[in-house]
């Protein structure tokens, strides 16, 4: 066939799909080094976008007809542009001409975006304290992610973004890992890679009804088991727990008394996912509108049906902090001041006076006097004390070492009842695998010795007149894991006590948010809890979570007493635990399965056909 004027440019028309053999610029069909004519859908060949063969993940169907939530990572071509970004169209694959990333194609950019977009969970959180924020902190993140231009995009933006949320909740741990805290995140962050791909499969291109369903049911799903193995504690425990800063709302409370802390993280996930549909897709945000309005439509349904602790009295319980006490001698001025402090409670009424954790140090306990000080104290308020000493012990199965313990003292002396901490804070009281990770201690201020862990929790029973009060020590971080709490309710607990010490990060974000976890247990079990500190912040929350009383800042030296109403019956967490995990689970379960029945159901390409040629030749041999 002869043109007038030329030859015809073979594999630059956009109306050419024949992707002739050899064409100058571009390889065979499929071939590594060919690029697919502009605006063709070559099987086995690049992406429109660009991107090397194999961006394009399983379950992608390039005619863009995928019924539910296959599509390409950051792209779907289902209803879209698909010309290439020679023509100014939007990559399939979600490039560069993707929802406006073009200006975060490139790597340290991006990079530096996703750090940031991961940071910002954190302010949320007490002290900023910006629990609306919550609702909208991760859409800047699932945009990014969503506009992957591939698989490896997707997992590498999931552990950038994990790297900054982890840095930007435990920035406080700075002072004490130093560098270290870096190493933390790079591998905390690699909970989040796979997290990247779920969001880039379920919220990349143009997501249909049932696809956008999908998303938000299992986005949040994916979040709440990452939330669940860091929770382990040689992860670090669950501290930052996404729907940990919903601490002060009420209908959030309400909704954790049904399923937990994990539930108002699902919650969150939910309203987010939802968002950045609204945002980002346009035929989905039908769907999204609705979904969002079942979530508000939930929260009211929780907060009018969920059963609510009943009253049945009251108690006083005392806390006393002494305050910021350091320099030469700061063990016994520490001792001498919370003595003080308690002396003042005298003629109060006070049922139980709680004492800060290590609020009787190293070498103290060990004397016979402190005990005499403690039983003559104990008979001037009228009240018992819990305290809380650090010292060289022997536990019951004959364990000697040093013990973070909650010790109980009444009048008679110390009653006995004695609760050795269980989970201990990795580097803060123990070094993990400390013949590997010995060096930590000269790096930071980790633990120069490893402490011993308890082997079980403690109920303890203080007298109160004709009745006993019973009561469910925590030391430090354990109030973050909602297990124990759930665990000393089911026993008997009518109050929970922490006792807590946090002087080390006394100017951060740190006191306040381990201050507000008490609200969260309390309405988790329906039973008031009470969280004493050395330096500050101490708080008191009844059974819904609400606060009482006055806390006592950072900066108090004091002793409060609060009035604390006692709670009857069960909550639905306290008697069906943390069935949102196992929801989740199944809901990750179920996608899996499905994306295995299509897997399984799609046809295996055959082998390729013979090279397509023109009628009188190829490019290189022109016919004459």
């Amino acid at each position: 066939m002869r043109i007038r004027g030329g030859r015809l440019r073979v594999g630059r028309n956009a109306a050419d799909t024949s992707g002739s053999n050899g064409s100058r610029g571009g390889g065979p069909v499929g071939g590594p080094s060919g690029g697919a004519p502009t605006g063709s859908h070559t099987t086995g060949g690049p992406t429109p976008g660009g991107g090397p063969p194999g961006d394009r993940p399983p379950g992608n169907d390039p005619t863009g007809n995928d019924p539910t939530w296959g599509g390409a990572a950051g792209g779907d071509t289902a209803g879209g542009d698909t010309s290439g970004p020679a023509s100014g169209g939007r990559s399939s694959a979600g490039g560069p001409d993707s929802a406006g990333a073009g200006r975060l194609v490139s790597p340290w950019p991006r990079a530096a975006a996703l750090l940031l977009a991961g940071a910002l969970p954190a302010l949320a959180f007490p002290a900023p304290g910006l629990w609306w924020f919550a609702y909208l902190a991760l859409v800047p993140w699932l945009l990014l992610i969503r506009t992957a231009r591939s698989p490896r995009r997707a997992v590498l933006d999931g552990w950038i973004g994990g790297i900054g949320f982890v840095i930007a909740v435990h920035h406080w741990l700075v002072p004490s890992l130093h560098v270290f805290i870096v190493l933390l995140a790079a591998l905390l962050g690699l909970l989040w890679a796979p997290w990247g791909l779920l969001v880039s499969r379920l919220l990349g291109g143009s997501p249909s009804a049932r696809r956008a369903v999908a998303a938000v049911v299992v986005v949040p799903s994916g979040w709440l088991l990452i939330e669940l193995v860091r929770s382990w504690e040689g992860l670090g425990g669950p501290w930052g727990l996404l729907g940990a800063s919903q601490w002060e709302v009420s209908p959030a409370l309400r909704v954790a008394s049904v399923g937990g802390v994990w539930l108002v993280s699902l919650l969150v996930l939910a309203v987010n996912t939802g968002v950045a549909l609204l945002i980002a897709a346009p035929p989905a945000r039908r769907t999204a509108g609705v979904l969002l309005l079942l979530c508000a439509l939930s929260v009211t349904a929780i907060w009018a049906w969920a059963p609510r602790p009943g009253y049945a009295d009251t108690v006083r319980i005392a806390v006393v902090q002494p305050g910021i006490v350091a320099g030469p001698g700061s063990v016994a001025r520490r001792l001498d001041r919370g003595e003080e402090l308690t002396r003042a409670l005298a003629g109060r009424g006070v049922d139980l006076v709680v004492w800060g954790e290590s609020s009787i140090g190293a070498g103290v306990w060990e004397r016979p006097e402190t005990a005499r000080r403690l039983t003559e104290l104990s008979r001037r308020v009228g009240a018992d004390l819990l305290v809380n000493v650090d010292a060289r012990q022997t536990d019951g199965s004959g364990r000697s070492g040093i013990f973070k313990s909650a010790v109980l003292v009444g009048p008679d002396g110390p009653t006995g009842d004695r609760y050795d901490k269980m989970r201990l804070v990795p580097f803060g009281e123990y070094v993990p695998a400390r013949s590997l990770l010995g060096w930590a201690t000269s790096v930071g201020k980790a633990a120069g010795e490893d402490r011993l862990r308890g082997d079980r929790q403690v109920v303890m029973t203080v007298p109160d007149g004709e009745r006993g009060l019973r009561i469910g020590p925590l030391v430090c971080f354990e109030t973050a894991f909602p297990d124990m709490s759930r665990r000393l309710v089911h026993d008997g607990a009518q109050v929970l006590v922490a006792q807590s010490a946090t002087s080390t990060f006394q100017d951060s974000w740190a006191p306040a948010q381990h201050a507000s976890l008490g609200a969260l247990r309390a309405a988790e079990n329906g039973r008031p809890t009470v969280h004493a500190t050395l330096t500050g912040i101490s708080a008191a929350y009844g059974p819904r979570g609400e606060r009482v009383g006055r806390p006592l800042g950072t900066d108090a030296s004091a002793a409060e007493v609060f009035d604390l109403p006692l709670a009857r019956g069960e909550t639905l967490y306290g008697r069906f635990g943390d069935w949102p995990v196992y929801g989740a689970s199944a809901a990750l379960a179920a996608l899996c399965a499905v994306e295995g029945l299509r897997a399984l159901r799609r046809p295996v390409p055959g082998p390729p056909g013979p090279p397509a040629r023109t009628a009188h030749g190829s490019p290189e041999r022109p016919g004459r």
